[in-house]
C-alpha cells in the first residue's frame, strides 16, 4: 500500500512546473502577402475583433496589436500591412513599417494560405526573413479547412523546402485555420516558448493598445469597403476628428458623437461611396455603429462626410495628414 502513493500524481507535477516555469511575454508579428488571412488570424488568437478584416488585399494600415493573455505568457500580436513590391509612395512607406516592425520582435509568423501555391511574392517575403538573422521564424499554413489533406501536406514541404534554399530552419511548421479555429491555440503554445522571460507588458484587461480614434476609424474604413469591392479598392483613408461625449446626457444614458471623414481620391468616387440617395453612407454608419459601440461598449451617435484629398496615395503632405 505504502508504494503506491508514492507514485508521481502528474496533476500535481505539471502545476508545480507550472509555477516554477518562468512567466513569458514579447511581440509577434504574421508576414505574408496581402490577403494571406494574417488579420483574421490575429482575432482568432485574441478572440475578439481587434485587426480589421477584408477579403480585399492591403487593408491593414495601422500596426493595430492584438494581446493574447495567458497564464504562462502575454503575446502581443502586432499586425503589419503586407509586404509587396511598391508602386506608390504609400506602398514604399508601407514596407519600411513592415521592416521597421520585423526588427523590434521576438517571433516571425509568415503566413502563407493552403490553397494558393508558393507565389513570387511569398518568397520575396522569405528572401527578406531570411536576413533577418537572430528572431526565430514560425511558417503558418493559413485556411487548412480549404484544402484535402495531400494539397495541405504539400504545401508543407514546400515552405520547409523554401526556408533550406535561402539557408535557415523554421523554428515551426504548422497548419492552422482560423476561420474553424483549428489548431490556433496550439499556435499560441508553440510561440510562447519562444518569447524572453518577462513580466506582462499590458493590463490584464487590454486587447491591443491603438488609439480609441484609431480603431475606430479602421472600423469605418472596414464598413465603407464592404460595399465597393472592385470599384475603390484602396483609395479609402477615414480620419475621425472628434469623439465626444453628449452634453446634459444622464449619466444612466450616455452618447458619444464620433464625427468622421471618409476621404477618396477624386470626386467622381464620391457617388460611389453616398450610393443612391445616400444610402450606400447610411448602411456604412449603421454597419460600423454597431462595431464601434460594441468595441468602446457605449452607444455612440456617428457623423459621417466623405470628403476628396486629391491624389492622396501619391501626395507626402496629404500621406501625413491622413495619418501616414
Amino acid at each position: 500500500m505504502g508504494a503506491m502513493s508514492a507514485r508521481p500524481n502528474p496533476e500535481a507535477a505539471a502545476r508545480q512546473a507550472e509555477n516554477t516555469a518562468p512567466h513569458r511575454a514579447g511581440f509577434a508579428c504574421f508576414v505574408g502577402r496581402p490577403n494571406a488571412g494574417k488579420s483574421t488570424l490575429t482575432n482568432a488568437l485574441v478572440g475578439q475583433k481587434v485587426a480589421i478584416t477584408s477579403n480585399r488585399p492591403q487593408t491593414t494600415r495601422h500596426t493595430v496589436r492584438g494581446i493574447v493573455h495567458r497564464p504562462d505568457a502575454q503575446l502581443i500580436l502586432v499586425d503589419t500591412p503586407g509586404l509587396h513590391k511598391p508602386r506608390t509612395l504609400l506602398g514604399e512607406r508601407l514596407n519600411d513599417v513592415v521592416r521597421t516592425t520585423w526588427a523590434e520582435v521576438d517571433v516571425i509568423g509568415f503566413c502563407l494560405p493552403a490553397d494558393q501555391k508558393l507565389g513570387p511574392g511569398d518568397k520575396y517575403i522569405v528572401k527578406e526573413l531570411a536576413g533577418i538573422k537572430k528572431t526565430p521564424k514560425i511558417a503558418i499554413i493559413t485556411k487548412s479547412d480549404l484544402v484535402e489533406s495531400k494539397q495541405l501536406a504539400e504545401q508543407l514541404l514546400a515552405v520547409s523546402r523554401l526556408g533550406e534554399e535561402l539557408g535557415f530552419e523554421w523554428a515551426e511548421i504548422i497548419p492552422v485555420s482560423a476561420v474553424k479555429d483549428d489548431q490556433v491555440g496550439l499556435l499560441a503554445d508553440l510561440i510562447a516558448p519562444l518569447l524572453p522571460e518577462s513580466p506582462p507588458l499590458y493590463p490584464e484587461g487590454d486587447l491591443t493598445d491603438e488609439p480609441e480614434m484609431v480603431m475606430v476609424a479602421e472600423l469605418i474604413r472596414e464598413a465603407a469597403l464592404e460595399g465597393v469591392r472592385d470599384e475603390l479598392p484602396h483609395s479609402i483613408a477615414v480620419v475621425v476628428e472628434e469623439m465626444l461625449p453628449r452634453e446634459d446626457r444622464p449619466a444612466d444614458k450616455p452618447l458619444l458623437d464620433i464625427h468622421a471623414n471618409v476621404y477618396i481620391e477624386r470626386p467622381s468616387q464620391k457617388g460611389i461611396i453616398i450610393g443612391p440617395k445616400g444610402k450606400r453612407l447610411k448602411d456604412v454608419g449603421t454597419k460600423s455603429r454597431k462595431h464601434i459601440e460594441a468595441l468602446l461598449g457605449t452607444p455612440v451617435f456617428l457623423d459621417l462626410h466623405v470628403k476628396v484629398a486629391k491624389d492622396w496615395q501619391r501626395d507626402p503632405k496629404q500621406l501625413r495628414k491622413l495619418g501616414f
